[in-house]
């Protein structure tokens, strides 16, 4: 099951806080609000699906340090920067840096919702793609390594009876293969089978073939 999202406030402003919590509230969303960047990455999960409300500038580690802090760790989580107007070319460079969008102080609450919604739908289409393919992944890792060099070989765009040459096999056997690796990796069409490729890597999970046409 899904997690449910977690919207992250964090900002040293009690006020600020409370608003947004308020807010989010009302549309039944889960929220953790946090008065430092330090208490964030204390109590957090980064790898829980959400976002973070941030702000820029705050005592002790700033907006800024915190975002870099998190896409070093290879955290994906959505930020959004909060800044006051003077902050902009700031809000711009964080935003350089790996954050989703920025919002001046004060903000509406329509546009800190537009905001908050637009992430949280960016996020839940990656931890879906991310899902995706760790499925593929584990699909392919079910393939023998005979399935596997057929496979890569009509990925690369040979037709069974060229799969056979190539591999001095059988055509029924190729067709053996291919039938077996369809069904193995779930695959309706060849199409899709060719997009599993791609979404799994299948060019470095297969074995070497001959460059012999």
């Amino acid at each position: 099951m899904e997690n449910k999202p977690v919207i992250y406030i964090v900002d040293d402003d009690a006020a600020v806080r409370e608003s947004i919590v308020a807010l989010l509230k009302l549309r039944d969303l889960e929220t953790r609000a946090f008065d430092s960047a330090e208490a964030f990455l204390r109590n957090a999960d980064l790898g829980q699906s959400g976002c973070v409300v941030l702000d820029i500038r705050m005592s002790g580690m700033s907006g800024l340090e915190l975002l870099a802090h998190l896409r070093e760790k290879g955290s994906q989580l959505p930020v959004i920067m909060v800044t006051a107007h003077a902050d902009i070319p700031t809000a711009v460079k964080a935003m350089k840096q790996g954050a989703d969008t920025f919002l001046e102080k004060p903000c509406s609450e329509t546009e800190l919702w537009s905001a908050i919604e637009e992430v949280l739908n960016r996020d839940r289409q990656h931890h879906t793609q991310q899902r995706l393919i760790a499925d593929i992944k584990t699909r392919l890792g079910e393939l023998s390594p005979d399935e596997l060099q057929v496979y890569k070989m009509l990925v690369d765009g040979l037709q069974n009876k060229q799969v056979a040459s190539r591999l001095g096999i059988g055509l029924r056997t190729v067709e053996l293969r291919r039938s077996t690796l369809m069904k193995k990796m779930q695959a309706n069409s060849f199409s899709e089978l060719v997009r599993m490729a791609v979404l799994g890597d299948l060019e470095r999970l297969s074995p070497p073939t001959s460059d012999a046409e």
